[in-house]
């Protein structure tokens, strides 16, 4: 994980990096107060950044070529593309723009987190047999989808990317992008078509499930997802999700984590506890929540993971 820190009181200075960070861009405006700090801690398949700008900034800049989400945590943003006029505020997880398009707008003595990762996370997240998946709305469709996406991004920031362990693991940051990326199509409006196919309902039999386990219970230590459990098949994601939903009453990305927490298990059994811990063994199999870890542990097994390692 690379770590960057800015902090600044020179607007040159500050239009060159986030030139150099985002695309290129000009600041406008000549304030009284050009303090900007910025933070950000990058992986190769998210990039997180904290920022605060103790001024009003406007800005024009190229595409991202990214998704790109903004989480408000103090005074407000300005999104003037294409001649609107969006103002976002205290608590709320946007997009910014789409990751093709330029955009315009203003910051107005902020504080707020960026978040983006590769919009092809987004065809691999959510299943879609006819067409690419594209974001179509900025808003979140409920405050309570707003509350979840930026419950998401605090977990990536906060959890994820502030964990020298769990940053260095490639198997807990691709788990935790693909699940940025998933909540990011529940929480924004987009392209993924509703109902069911034709060709996927039929696709989604015992024989999909049976061959769709294999691959999981193959293939668990490595960074899978949807995208690749109904590849290895051949079917579409939404079939997968169908066998699974029909023969076994749960997902397939449930199913995964149910594998992994049991390859834990089997870890902490056969670990020595003047060596291991429960916390390297957990984000071994892309538990990066250590919380979370024992409460799904607990569940499983009646008993908590630190017992098992010491038994």
């Amino acid at each position: 994980m690379q770590t960057v820190r800015f902090s600044s009181g020179d607007l040159d200075a500050t239009e060159e990096f986030l030139s150099a960070a985002y695309t290129p861009m000009r600041i406008g405006g000549r304030p009284d107060d050009t303090r900007a700090r910025i933070e950000r801690n990058a992986t190769d398949e998210v990039i997180v950044d904290r920022l605060r700008f103790g001024y009003e900034m406007t800005y024009d800049a190229g595409c991202l070529n990214r998704v790109c989400l903004i989480t408000m945590h103090s005074g407000t943003l300005v999104d003037t593309t294409g001649g609107r006029e969006e103002v976002y505020g205290p608590g709320e997880t946007f997009l910014l723009a789409q990751p093709d398009q330029p955009y315009t707008g203003a910051v107005r003595s902020a504080s707020y987190t960026i978040t983006m990762f590769d919009p092809a996370l987004l065809g691999q997240a959510v299943p879609s047999s006819s067409r690419p998946v594209r974001l179509t709305g900025h808003r979140a469709v409920s405050p309570a989808a707003d509350r979840l996406l930026g419950t998401t991004v605090a977990f990536v920031r906060d959890t994820v990317l502030t964990d020298p362990v769990a940053a260095e693991s490639p198997l807990l940051v691709a788990t935790a992008a693909r699940h940025l990326a998933a909540a990011t199509l529940t929480a924004l409006p987009n392209t993924m078509s509703g109902g069911p196919d034709a060709i996927d309902s039929r696709d989604g039999g015992s024989d999909t499930l049976a061959r769709a386990v294999a691959f999981i219970e193959d293939n668990a230590h490595r960074d899978i997802g949807l995208a690749e459990i109904a590849d290895s098949i051949p079917v579409t994601p939404r079939a997968v999700q169908y066998a699974f939903a029909r023969h076994s009453g749960t997902t397939p990305l449930a199913y995964l984590r149910r594998v992994r927490l049991a390859r834990a298990h089997i870890d902490l059994k056969a670990a020595n506890p003047d060596s291991a811990t429960v916390q390297d063994i957990a984000q071994r199999w892309g538990f990066a929540h250590q919380g979370r870890f024992a409460a799904a542990y607990r569940k499983a097994y009646n008993t908590s993971p630190s017992h098992t390692l010491r038994t």
